[in-house]
């Protein structure tokens, strides 16, 4: 049954979502465009925005769901923390789509809603916080990351850790910082574009 729910978040995660939202309002692959990312801010860029919300509350439900899932069938914190990794892994690398799909920020947010209700919402805050600072989402969804271990860390009551939930934040805070990698260096640069723009990415 573990195996089998593991296989589900794998298969929620991998939804092509962003994919699906190009295909029916422009008939275009979103993935041949700006980032070649299927995630929400791609999606915004090159659709709009209506579309783009669409896809991020689709791609945060999917991380949610997988976790109320294994909470459903009561396994414990490790393989929470599987499914939700194998979730994020689906969202990431979906089969669908030969293994190019999104960054992983929004169905990582969902994963820590599910998880955690209070460490989900306060790296929400930080994201919001930083978009409303400097309009970038990237330079958002990675302070958001930076973030994460040490708010999962901060949400632990006296000595109960539960070391697969902060083993997950770190991996989720990896694998997000990986994904916006080339993004890191136009930040750098100063070249990453921010909200309502359009500069190129290559």
């Amino acid at each position: 049954m573990n195996l089998l729910i593991l296989f589900l978040g794998y298969l929620f995660g991998s939804f092509p979502s962003g994919y699906l939202a190009g295909r029916f309002a422009k008939g275009i692959d979103i993935r041949s465009f700006g980032s070649g990312s299927t995630g929400a801010t791609n999606v915004l860029r090159h659709i709009g925005k209506r579309a783009a919300i669409s896809v991020f509350l689709i791609d945060v439900f999917k991380g949610v769901l997988s976790i109320l899932l294994a909470k459903y069938f009561l396994l414990n914190d490790s393989w929470q923390v599987a499914i939700g990794l194998s979730t994020l892994i689906g969202h990431i690398w979906p089969v669908w789509l030969n293994w190019r799909g999104g960054k992983a920020v929004a169905t990582g947010l969902g994963i820590f809603l599910g998880l955690s209700w209070q460490v989900g919402l306060a790296t929400l805050g930080i994201f919001i916080l930083m978009i409303t600072l400097f309009r970038i989402v990237s330079l958002a969804s990675v302070s958001a990351a930076l973030a994460l271990p040490l708010i999962m860390f901060l949400s632990f009551e006296n000595s109960n850790i539960s070391l697969a939930f902060l083993v997950v934040s770190l991996l989720a805070m990896t694998l997000v910082i990986w994904r916006h990698r080339e993004n890191i260096v136009r930040i750098i640069k100063g070249t990453e574009p921010k909200i309502g723009e359009t500069k190129n990415l290559n």
